[in-house]
């Protein structure tokens, strides 16, 4: 599979458009290997569209998994074809030379299906993949892209949910597309062979599917309903386990956590509930394709003994029909899936559309300028000024006061409402649902315009005398550099952790961990640098986490640093060493704190009230 992954644009950097085979002579061979098709732009005008796009991403591949799939369907459909000419013209007239030419015939079948379902199968793993990891891609394409906004307009457990369990579902969709096309052509040959035998069972055959199919239909729309009931719960929960995890010491510390346990054993409740209740409906048509089938079976089997009885069908013939009606069962048992699957895969869609239809709020200047160097940071709101190369201090009575002016000097939007849920609520059907899906449209399309407003006047935020929103965003963020409390540890080894863009040497890293006073964690680390740290940091305390991304942050060695509550979680000897060491390591540079910590007050330059 060297098309995998899936290439998204944007996030993928130019390894990911190359493929480097080394030579004998150890020189490297770049072959240059562009996809037809990328994920580049998706479908996102309704669920149905983005599952028509996914697909399309891969015809080429689908269309040979399906041809794949039809061979391997070959040997069920045309054995008992096989089997009864073998007893109508060898066994019962005694030919053995027919029999075992005809038999040689089946073993050649076999051997081809057998080759096809293995080829059937890397397809379909090629496929299923492309399909998720294509979707995980452009979920976290879509979180970079909006940053800290993404979480302000959707919970966080939703995008989650539309990443991990909702990407499987268009996987799994792919991979049952090919084994329906197989399917359908096994059972038009099997009609065209039962047709050519006896008209009354061909129509038999003909029409049986269809009728399955459509006495299912009535259940599918209360199997929809139910997955979207099951899955919103499911995002609430996993939305509900994020804030736990993300909050676990400080409900230690308050005594919350029976709490919120109890929280979450009875959102855990209502989910079990929500998926029984899908699993009934789901058992019902998977009960009504047994049933029909059965039906189907018996009804072939009847009417073909009375052929016989007739005279018109020879014994072969019968027993053909005997294999064709077992044989059936599974085509029409694919199609039920490709049905159930669809349903799955329009609940995960709608979910998909809503996270990725959304636009970053920022847009380029029309007379975009530059940040000037060496200028004061002044805030017009509070009238707050940093005067460049000093430290600092930022005092407020109200802890989110300060929060809030270190939002503004960062430009990052405020976080003064609640995200909209992708889900249509509990229990509704019908006119409501929709009426509430398109109420869910309309206030997500209100916070994204309320947004595109607000990052698209001036900022009231100036550094010299440019406003930061005259300047491109991108810059902002390399000149200006905002870390607060929320700020994470993802998994991997240390030296990722403290320089994850691998731009500092050895020296670096290491004056950066000690003016961190982070100098345990290492000492702590198995390994050293290659020492791995698990997600959110769960195997280090708070305060090793803490001065972790303050490592983290000082490497990047930006001209202004606005650090939140830096310290808040270590004790009073190494916040004495943070103090100064931070301030040393900062000298000349432009570095702003919001704290109450008397030690770090000690060594400002400045402190504003």
């Amino acid at each position: 599979m060297l098309d995998f992954p899936p290439l998204v644009p944007d996030l993928a950097g130019p390894e990911a458009r190359a493929h480097t085979t080394p030579t004998r002579r150890g020189r490297a061979v770049v072959r240059w290997r562009l996809p037809r098709r990328d994920f580049s732009q998706p479908e996102t005008r309704s669920g149905v569209r983005f599952l028509g796009w996914l697909l399309w991403q891969q015809l080429p591949v689908l269309l040979l998994s399906s041809l794949i799939s039809v061979i391997e369907w070959l040997p069920g459909s045309v054995g008992p074809y096989l089997v009864g000419k073998i007893v109508d013209e060898g066994i019962i007239p005694g030919d053995l030379a027919t029999v075992g030419r005809l038999s040689l015939i089946m073993f050649g079948l076999v051997v081809i299906g057998i080759v096809a379902s293995v080829l059937g199968h890397t397809l379909v793993v090629r496929t299923w993949l492309v399909a998720m990891y294509g979707s995980m891609k452009l979920v976290t394409r879509k979180a970079t892209q909006m940053g800290h906004v993404l979480p302000q307009r959707t919970p966080t457990g939703e995008v989650l949910s539309v990443s991990a369990s909702d990407s499987d579902e268009f996987g799994a969709l792919t991979e049952v597309v090919s084994r329906f096309v197989g399917a359908l052509i096994a059972y038009l040959v099997i009609a065209g062979l039962v047709l050519s035998t006896s008209l009354k069972l061909g129509i038999v055959v003909l029409v049986t599917a269809p009728l399955i199919v459509l006495f299912a239909m009535p259940l599918l729309r209360p199997l929809q309903r139910r997955e979207e009931i099951e899955r919103n719960r499911t995002s609430d929960l996993t939305s509900m386990a994020t804030d736990i995890v993300g909050g676990l010491r400080i409900l230690r510390g308050i005594g919350g956590e029976q709490t919120f346990a109890r929280n979450y054993t009875e959102q855990s409740r209502y989910t079990r509930l929500a998926a029984v209740s899908a699993g009934v409906w789901q058992g019902a048509i998977d009960a009504t394709s047994v049933l029909f089938s059965g039906l189907f079976l018996v009804a072939l089997t009847w009417i073909g003994a009375h052929e016989v009885v007739a005279g018109e069908l020879s014994v072969g013939q019968l027993i053909s029909f005997f294999g064709y009606a077992i044989f059936m069962v599974w085509p029409i048992q694919t199609f039920f899936e490709l049905a159930q699957k669809w349903v799955r895969s329009v609940v995960s869609a709608r979910k998909a559309v809503a996270v990725l239809d959304q636009q970053p709020p920022w847009q380029l200047p029309r007379q975009p300028l530059t940040l000037p160097d060496h200028a004061a940071l002044h805030d017009q709101e509070s009238e707050f000024t940093a005067e460049p190369g000093e430290f600092t201090i930022i005092v407020s009575a109200l802890p989110d006061d300060s929060a809030a002016l270190a939002d503004r000097l960062g430009r990052y939007l405020p976080a003064d409402h609640e995200p909209v849920g992708l889900d249509v609520g509990d229990g509704l059907k019908g006119r409501a649902a929709r009426r509430a899906r398109k109420q869910q449209r309309a206030e997500r399309a209100r916070l994204a315009e309320r947004d595109r407003q607000l990052a698209g006047q001036k900022w009231g935020v100036s550094l010299g005398t440019v406003d930061l929103a005259d300047v491109p965003i991108d810059q902002v963020r390399k000149r200006i550099v905002v870390s607060d409390t929320a700020s994470q540890v993802f998994a991997g080894t240390l030296q990722s952790a403290i320089d994850p863009h691998g731009r500092l040497s050895l020296a670096e890293a290491e004056t950066v961990l000690r003016a961190a006073a982070a100098e345990d964690v290492f000492a702590g680390s198995h390994g050293g640098w290659q020492g791995r740290i698990d997600e959110r940091g769960r195997g280090l305390s708070g305060g090793q986490r803490q001065r972790v991304v303050l490592a983290r942050v000082l490497g990047l060695d930006p001209q202004i640093l606005i650090l939140v509550d830096p310290t808040s979680a270590v004790d009073a000897h190494t916040e004495a060493l943070i103090a100064e060491r931070l301030v040393a390591h900062r000298r000349g540079k432009t570095t702003i704190v919001a704290t109450v910590s008397p030690l770090l007050l000690h060594h400002a330059d400045r402190v504003a009230f």
